[in-house]
């Protein structure tokens, strides 16, 4: 992997102004320049082209989706991201939904274009991190991965694969920004590693 696409999917919340996803979205773009990657990046709420993101797709070897977590999901601007670009990139993205007649073998989700990429998820959540690990709180213990399992499986359809995704918690009501940040850093070392 050498080259990596940086899609920041980060809101301006009346409490927050989106200033952490904007944060985390910068600190993966200086560690992984760092580190000798090529980066290209991607604000949705500055605006995008569908044809330049479909390119930026096709160009890397990776992707980072930064997003809050937003109602147990992603922000609507990322849903319509995903919308908008995966549908136009029909035929570049993925070929169709990998069933055929002629082959009944072939499962739904198989005719992704995009084999050989990762994805990794960044997320920031107000949740503490036992509501997702305790079986007696909110998330049953099924983990952020679980929560995001339809945005797994759209990015997977494509053929991409995913890296180990970093999660921020608690980021309101007992905010640690440096620790989050050292936090991050020190994932993006072990999933991408560090500068030589």
């Amino acid at each position: 992997m050498k080259k990596i696409f940086l899609i920041n999917g980060g809101k301006a919340f009346a409490h927050s102004h989106g200033r952490l996803n904007a944060t985390l979205h910068d600190i993966a773009a200086e560690h992984l320049t760092a580190a000798g990657f090529e980066i290209r990046r991607t604000t949705i709420d500055a605006g995008y082209d569908i044809e330049t993101e479909i390119e930026n797709h096709l160009w890397a070897d990776a992707l980072i989706h930064q997003f809050p977590a937003w109602w147990m999901g992603v922000p609507w601007t990322v849903k319509k991201y995903l919308d908008e670009v995966l549908t136009a990139g029909h035929g570049r993205l993925y070929a169709n939904d990998g069933r055929s007649r002629a082959h009944p073998e072939r499962h739904y989700g198989s005719g992704g274009l995009l084999d050989n990429r990762r994805y990794m998820i960044s997320t920031t959540w107000n949740a503490p991190q036992e509501a997702f690990t305790d079986p007696a709180q909110f998330f049953e213990g099924r983990g952020v991965d679980a929560v995001f399992f339809p945005f797994h499986k759209a990015l997977e359809f494509l053929g991409m694969s995913g890296l180990p995704t970093f999660l921020a918690t608690d980021v309101i009501k007992a905010p640690a920004v440096d620790v989050t940040l050292s936090r991050y850093r020190q994932h993006l070392g072990e999933v991408f590693g560090n500068a030589a």
